[in-house]
């Protein structure tokens, strides 16, 4: 069984070496059309280091961004938090909070994304050293989120995010859905998943008459077009083809299909000891500036009897260097609500 198990990485190995010249780059004249990409942005530091490979992972407080069905496997009220360092200057965190519901098949929780530029220093095409002014960008979204097994195989969850845009004097308000589906099995914990993304409208900024502070040489009446949001179709399923009583080995696999870019497909190997230990890897295929593997770590303690998972995401770009993402959740057992 190891020897066959071996051979299936090995062969999938030198599969990724070759997607380059067999997979079509059939939708990357679409890149760039949307508006608010941070949203596109992986919080999520499990599946950071898995990849990306994230909608069909059974539950834990990450879940509601990657799929909100999967709060149905979280039985404890549940925190996480999770920070996304870019570059440049620009920096994005995450907060989620979980709370079972006393009906035991129904989930509610709350999450904040927020990415910062920090001040930069306002160039323009005729004023190219500077302005003198310092500007900033900050993209907010709140979501709430809801989910329910409905049957004991089968669960769905919905999200509704609200959407704040701030840069320099524009600004923005829109709001987006995900809806997602989980199906599990009693093999070898298969699990199968669908999920809709920042499905909405077109969305643009707005100065709403204020004056801007820079007119030199250009008109002040600034109108600015509307664009779609960076709605994603994901679909993809999870196994464990190795486990024992101490250790079990995860392997998952994702399509992903953006309407702003060409459609691309995620694989992730997890590693997990005792349920302490996790470590895992994870490539993504048909992604432009991502030849490297990603990889990362989780460590499970105990802070005053409560579970706490310090959690570290590495994702390697060609030309952004390697994006780290820090992370921790705390999952707080037996709370009678």
């Amino acid at each position: 069984m190891m020897k066959k198990n071996l051979f299936i990485l090995i062969f999938t190995g030198s599969c990724l070496l070759i997607q380059a010249q067999i997979i079509p780059n059939y939708g990357g004249e679409r890149a760039g059309i949307s508006t608010l990409s941070f949203l596109k942005n992986d919080l999520n530091v499990r599946s950071a280091g898995l990849g990306g490979t994230s909608v069909a992972l059974s539950g834990d407080a990450y879940s509601v961004l990657s799929n909100p069905a999967a709060l149905t496997n979280v039985k404890e009220q549940a925190y996480a938090l999770s920070h996304l360092f870019i570059g440049a200057g620009i920096n994005q965190s995450y907060l989620s909070g979980i709370y079972p519901l006393k009906n035991k098949v129904s989930q509610v929780a709350f999450s904040i994304n927020s990415l910062n530029s920090g001040n930069m220093e306002e160039r323009t095409e005729f004023q190219p050293n500077g302005t003198g002014r310092k500007v900033s960008v900050n993209n907010t979204a709140i979501g709430l989120t809801y989910s329910q097994r409905l049957s004991e195989r089968f669960s769905a969850g919905i999200t509704l995010k609200y959407i704040y845009e701030y840069m320099a004097e524009f600004t923005n308000s829109t709001a987006t859905v995900d809806v997602a589906f989980l199906y599990e099995t009693d093999l070898k914990d298969l699990q199968f998943a669908v999920m809709v993304q920042n499905f909405g409208g077109n969305s643009s900024l707005s100065n709403d008459g204020v004056e801007l502070p820079v007119v030199f040489n250009r008109n002040s009446n600034v109108e600015l077009d509307a664009n779609t949001l960076p709605n994603i179709f994901k679909m993809g399923a999870s196994f464990k083809p190795w486990k024992q009583e101490k250790q079990s080995l995860l392997v998952a696999v994702e399509l992903n299909h953006p309407n702003d870019n060409t459609e691309n497909y995620r694989l992730g190997v997890e590693y997990e000891f005792m349920e302490m230990l996790y470590a895992r890897a994870g490539y993504k295929i048909n992604v432009k500036d991502q030849s490297y593997p990603t990889f990362g770590f989780t460590y499970r303690a105990m802070l005053g009897g409560i579970p706490m998972y310090i959690d570290y995401g590495a994702n390697p770009a060609k030309y952004l260097g390697i994006q780290h993402t820090f992370g921790l959740r705390f999952h707080f057992l037996n709370q009678e609500r």
